[in-house]
């Protein structure tokens, strides 16, 4: 495919998913369509991972309450738990040019073997589309997509929202507890929960 016309799909999937989903993504509902690009320049789309469940992670490396959840390495071990039972972890970097959590391709992946991440992959999204389409507006933010599509919860990572590394004791991780529900074929609950962070630092 030229390159012209490769660039015209990805900019009409965009389209079409800014237009469907102006609103941002809601549980019970389809995730928004998205292609991205990958540390290593390589396009993503969202849609094309249907079939397994997906963890989208919005991240700053440089945001305190981010840092609460990988210094500690509560991140890392939720990120194994469920990537090793099957799913795509996708973190999600929409830090403009400039600002605060910023990183080339190369440091973003210097970053994930530095902390022993278990991402599957990191998108880099400088133009904060993705980060737009999904409503995201913190960092840590999280959504849990199942197997179909479907969005299962979306929200905080846990019910803590302190920057503090002791609030981790006694946390309840709402991450891992979705996914629970979703392996054991339960209703997610909570569902929706508001995020906590460090705000998106999206281009001015």
């Amino acid at each position: 495919m030229h390159l012209t016309s490769k660039l015209t799909m990805i900019f009409a999937v965009l389209w079409i998913s800014t237009a469907c989903y102006a609103s941002g993504p809601e549980v019970g509902k389809i995730a928004p369509d998205f292609v991205g690009y990958d540390t290593q320049g390589n396009s993503i789309q969202l849609s094309e991972l249907f079939g397994k469940p997906i963890v989208l992670e919005w991240t700053n490396h440089e945001c305190p309450y981010v840092k609460k959840h990988y210094n500690s390495g509560n991140m890392q071990r939720t990120q194994r738990l469920i990537t090793e039972q099957g799913a795509i972890w996708i973190s999600v970097i929409s830090s403009a040019k400039g600002e605060q959590g910023y990183v080339s391709g190369q440091e973003a992946e210097q970053l994930t073997q530095s902390r022993g991440a278990y991402a599957s992959m990191v998108l880099l999204d400088p133009e904060g589309v993705i980060g737009k389409l999904y409503g995201a507006k913190t960092t840590p933010q999280m959504f849990l997509i199942d197997e179909t599509g479907t969005v299962r919860y979306m929200g905080a990572i846990d019910d803590k929202p302190s920057a503090r590394p002791s609030s981790l004791k006694g946390a309840t991780n709402f991450v891992t507890n979705a996914w629970h529900a979703l392996k054991s074929g339960q209703q997610v609950s909570p569902s929706a929960t508001k995020p906590y962070g460090c705000s998106v630092k999206y281009a001015h």
